[in-house]
Order: structure tokens, then C-alpha cells, then sequence
């Protein structure tokens, strides 16, 4: 019996109870009752507080509830018992074959268990890691990137279909700091001041002169400043894009669309944007300036949105961003920001309801930096980028396997210090090699039971998982889905690490508890064969856990 079948058992007791008139409720306004294991294994397999949820509306005391649920559900096939406990809790213990029945689900339902449905139906563009395109992916948006694609797996498990999108910041200052920094290497000049320094820059630089000398156009240093400007830029962001690209796919993560801000601009989608608030009258005019009326939106203050030289603002672009997500179908928009930008979320929404949409259907997480730690010492220099530390330092230093599943096992909204020793070495102290070789040691024991004849089609007698240690792991093991969904409504992908991570305790003292294979002259039983559904399992739970955060999961190591 699986978390999702026992709570339809209890909201069918609470339908017969309300049949019966014993409980004044209207059935459909019946919670759905939330299962969950107790914190103390002694109180039984699962819990539930539906009583409490019910008993304001029923104008009855919670334990009396419990205790008309209890009657029912011990009546029921799969249950032994079921208690009153506290202020109206109901302690539940399953059958030992209904309990170790879970294993055969799991199996059967293979890389759909965890899955839900809860979001179909529903468009969710996330757009992460965005970095601008005048340099390599430092720390930060690398996080990003595991941890985004981490929250588009989730949102895709539930239902919801997922739209990955990069947003380029190719329009603005920086991209002439940019340009203006390449073309100073190029002449074998320093930077300037505020521009962009690292090996990539002349590695840029010299693409760029090659590419024009390969076209038949003049050397680009050769022409005057703005049209030699203008050479650098254009080629220059477009081979930082390609490469940009080249570093995610590397990483696992691919993007279903690009959109450069520059575009927005040029195809007079701000212009548009700007045009609709005016006429609604979101827009007014004070001293010269164009001025949203964000505070009517719940904003701090107004926002100047055109300036009175007649330039737009940079939040021109968000306006135009937004309208331009929604405009393409999206019903729910996840960005996800850095620290910096923690002022955005109240003029993003504020925007957005300017705009006619609803500002719930714009969220906004912020998450902090990332450290690198050697020896005990903080990794402060990349040998590239020559300013920050990069995607691909901590991809050479780790693997991606390690690197995706350290960014994203710690919640965003917490700095994290990676360290480095710890994530290259083959220890339970290292969180992905402990769930991996989980894994990994679950296919082991599969091929050696294979070889003692021992498998899943010859027997399956859920009533022999009695062990203490097949009652945790059936435990943690029913979990998964009201963990995976958890994850996805709150789009915090740590909860799946850490399931992962307590997943993989139970499982390996299981594995220190109770063999598959039978020990010396030992005959082979039902129960030998069982433990292997069981084994089969957790084994593909590992595997789906591992799948959502991108991290691959090895048959050996």
C-alpha cells in the first residue's frame, strides 16, 4: 500500500462517516488527507491529522473524529491497526504484506514513480542562470544552472510543461566595456579600466581577427574606432554566446529558448509594451520622465521607466520581457536571480500587474553566492577567467556528476562553500558518492542474485519483510512522492537530495541486515526472492531521485 492509496482509504472513511451522518460535512469539501511517517517509528508506519483539518467545520472535538476514522480503517484490508494518539492524531500500522506490497509497486511503476499530475495543464517558462555574454559562467550562475534545471525536472514531474529559458543581456554598457576590451587586446593594449581582463579575451580577440580575415573583410583594427567597435562586439557576443552554450550542454542542462534583450529593442517590443501602459494609464508623465505607477502594485516607490533625455530604463526591457513571456503562452514565469537582485521581486510583480496579469503568475527566487574551498582555503582565482572562478574549474576539479549534486543539495537561500577535497573523494562523507554507490551496490546485488537463480518472477511473499530494517527502508521508500511533489511546489530541489541522502542510510543498513543472496549451503526462500523486488526498489528510486537533479546514477564504481 502506497502513501497515495492509504490517504484515498482515509478520505473513503471520512465519505462513509459523513454518509452515515456521523460527521456534518459537506463530502465535497473534504480535505484531502495529508500522510506523512510519525516522527517516533514506534508510533506506527503513517500519520495522519485529518481530523484536526475537519474539525472546526464539524464542530466536533478532533479525537472523537480520529476515533470514528480508526474504527473504519481497522476494518480495512492492508491495516492492522490504526490509534488515537495527541490532540487527534491517527497513528496507522499497515499489514506486513500490505507494507512490503509497496516494493512490487515501485517496480511495476518504474521510472513513473514519484510523478504526479498536479501541474498539467500548466505553462511554466524558467528562465535561469542568464548570464551576460562577456565572459565565462562563474560560480554563481553555474548554481543556477544546476539548480534551475533542477526545478524544471521537478515542475515536469508533476504535470506542468517546461519552458528553459536564457535571457542574454546583450544590450547596455557592459557589452561596450566588452567590445572595448576586446579590440585593446587585439592591439596589444591593456584593457581599459572598467573593462573585462582573463585569457578568454584574447582568445576572443584573436577569433574575432580570424573570422574576419577568413570572411575577406579588413582587419577590424584596421577600420575606425566605432565601426572597429562595432566588429568586436557583434562577433565577440556572438562567440561568447556559442560558447556560453557549449559550457551548459557540456553540463547537462539545454535550453528550449535564447531571447536577447537586444531583440526586444530592436523588434519594438519595448516600444509596444511602453505604448499599452500609457494608454492604460499605468504610465504617467512628471518632469519630463515616463513614470510606472508601481506603488498602486504593491512597489515601494514609482519607477522611472523613460527618461526625460528620452532613453528607456532598464526596466523598459523587464516590462517588455514580461509581456513577451506571457504573450507566448506561459502561465506561470520562475526566474531565478541573484542575490543583487533581491530589490526586483516587488517592481516585477508590480510591473506585471501593470500590465494585466496576475503577479502570483511571476516568482522570483534569489539565491546567494557559491564558495570554492581547497585545503581549507577559499579557490579564488580561475587560470581563464583570471577574475572568477568558472563553470569549467569546478567541472575539471569534480566531474559534473559532483558538481550539479553539490549546488543543488543546499537550499538557494544559503551561501554555500563547496569543498573541493571533499567532492573528489570516494567517502560516505562525500553526499553524491554515498547516494551513488547506494545505487550502484543495489545493481550490484542484483547481478549477484541473478547468479544464485534468484528472481523477481519466481516469488513475491510481502508478508516475509519483517526485518527492522525493511520496515525503515519501506518507509522512506513510500516518502518519495509527497517528497518529489513538495519539492516542486515549493521549487526547493534540496529536499530531493536529502531524501537521497536518507534514502541511502536505510538502504545501506538494510544491505548490512539482510542478504538477498543466501548465505553458504542456505536453501533459497520466497523471502530470498522478495528482497529483491525490495532491492529493485530502492534501486529505481535512486535512480528517479538522481534523475531529477540531472546527477547520473552508475551501475558500478
Amino acid at each position: 500500500m502506497t502513501p497515495g492509496e492509504l490517504a484515498a482509504a482515509i478520505h473513503a472513511c471520512l465519505e462513509e462517516c459523513v454518509a452515515a451522518g456521523e460527521l456534518d460535512l459537506e463530502s465535497n469539501a473534504l480535505p484531502e488527507p495529508n500522510v506523512e511517517r510519525p516522527r517516533e517509528r514506534e508510533h506506527g508506519d503513517w500519520a495522519t491529522n485529518v481530523a484536526m483539518q475537519v474539525a472546526k467545520a464539524a464542530g466536533l472535538p478532533p479525537r472523537d473524529i480520529a476515533a470514528l476514522l480508526a474504527a473504519r480503517l481497522a476494518e480495512m484490508p492492508g491495516i492492522a491497526s490504526a490509534e488515537v494518539a495527541g490532540p487527534g492524531f491517527l497513528n496507522i500500522r499497515l499489514a506486513a504484506g500490505a507494507a512490503g506490497g509497496l516494493a512490487r509497486t515501485i517496480v511495476k511503476v518504474g521510472t513513473d514513480y514519484g510523478r504526479g499530475t498536479t501541474m498539467a495543464g500548466t505553462t511554466v517558462n524558467v528562465e535561469f542562470v542568464s548570464a551576460n555574454p562577456t565572459g565565462p559562467i562563474h560560480l554563481g550562475g553555474t548554481r543556477w544552472a544546476a539548480v534551475g534545471d533542477s526545478i524544471a525536472r521537478l515542475l515536469e514531474s508533476q504535470g506542468a510543461t517546461v519552458i528553459r529559458e536564457y535571457y542574454f543581456n546583450d544590450h547596455g554598457v557592459q557589452i561596450d566595456r566588452f567590445a572595448s576590451s576586446l579590440l585593446a587586446r587585439a592591439k596589444g593594449e591593456e584593457a581599459p579600466e572598467d573593462g573585462y581582463g582573463g585569457q578568454y579575451i584574447d582568445d576572443i580577440a584573436t577569433a574575432v581577427l580570424s573570422q574576419a580575415a577568413e570572411a575577406g573583410e579588413p582587419d577590424p583594427r584596421t577600420l575606425p574606432e566605432p565601426e572597429a567597435l562595432e566588429a568586436f562586439r557583434s562577433r565577440g557576443v556572438e562567440l561568447m554566446f556559442a560558447e556560453i552554450r557549449a559550457s551548459l550542454h557540456a553540463f547537462g542542462v539545454d535550453f528550449d529558448v535564447f531571447t536577447h534583450e537586444e531583440s526586444l529593442h530592436d523588434s519594438g517590443a519595448v516600444s509596444r509594451a511602453l505604448d499599452q501602459l500609457k494608454e492604460s494609464g499605468a504610465l504617467y508623465e512628471h518632469d519630463g520622465a515616463w513614470w510606472l505607477r508601481s506603488t498602486e502594485y504593491g512597489d515601494d516607490k514609482d519607477r522611472v521607466v523613460l527618461k526625460s533625455n528620452g532613453t528607456e530604463a532598464y526596466i523598459a526591457g523587464d516590462i517588455a520581457y514580461i509581456r513577451d513571456k506571457h504573450e507566448r503562452g506561459a502561465d506561470l514565469c520562475v526566474l531565478l536571480l541573484g542575490a543583487d537582485h533581491h530589490g526586483y521581486i516587488s517592481r516585477l510583480k508590480a510591473a506585471t500587474a501593470a500590465l494585466g496579469y496576475n503577479p502570483d503568475s511571476v516568482e522570483v527566487i534569489i539565491g546567494q553566492m557559491v564558495n570554492l574551498v581547497r585545503d581549507g582555503e577559499p579557490v579564488r582565482m580561475s587560470k581563464r577567467a583570471g577574475t572568477v572562478v568558472t563553470m569549467e574549474d569546478l567541472v575539471d576539479a569534480v566531474g559534473v556528476d559532483a558538481a550539479r549534486y553539490a549546488l543543488a543539495r543546499s537550499s538557494v537561500d544559503s551561501t554555500l562553500d563547496v569543498d573541493l577535497n571533499l567532492l573528489a573523494s570516494a567517502t560516505n562523507a562525500n553526499p553524491v558518492f554515498y547516494v551513488q554507490y547506494a545505487h550502484a551496490r543495489a545493481a550490484n546485488v542484483a547481478r549477484n542474485a541473478a547468479e544464485y537463480g534468484i528472481a523477481r518472477e519466481k516469488a513475491f511473499a510481502p508478508e516475509t519483510l519483517t526485518d527492522e530494517t525493511e520496515t525503515i527502508l519501506l518507509g522512506v521508500l513510500g516518502e518519495y512522492p509527497r517528497v518529489v511533489a513538495q519539492a516542486a511546489a515549493y521549487r526547493e530541489q534540496h529536499r530531493v537530495a536529502r531524501y537521497l541522502e536518507e534514502l541511502a542510510a536505510a538502504f545501506h543498513q538494510w544491505y548490512d541486515r539482510c542478504r538477498v543472496t543466501p548465505h553458504g549451503d542456505e536453501p533459497t526462500t520466497d523471502t530470498h526472492h522478495t528482497r529483491l523486488w525490495l532491492n529493485d526498489a530502492a534501486r529505481q528510486v535512486f535512480a528517479n531521485g538522481l534523475g531529477l537533479l540531472g546527477v547520473g546514477a552508475p551501475d558500478r564504481m
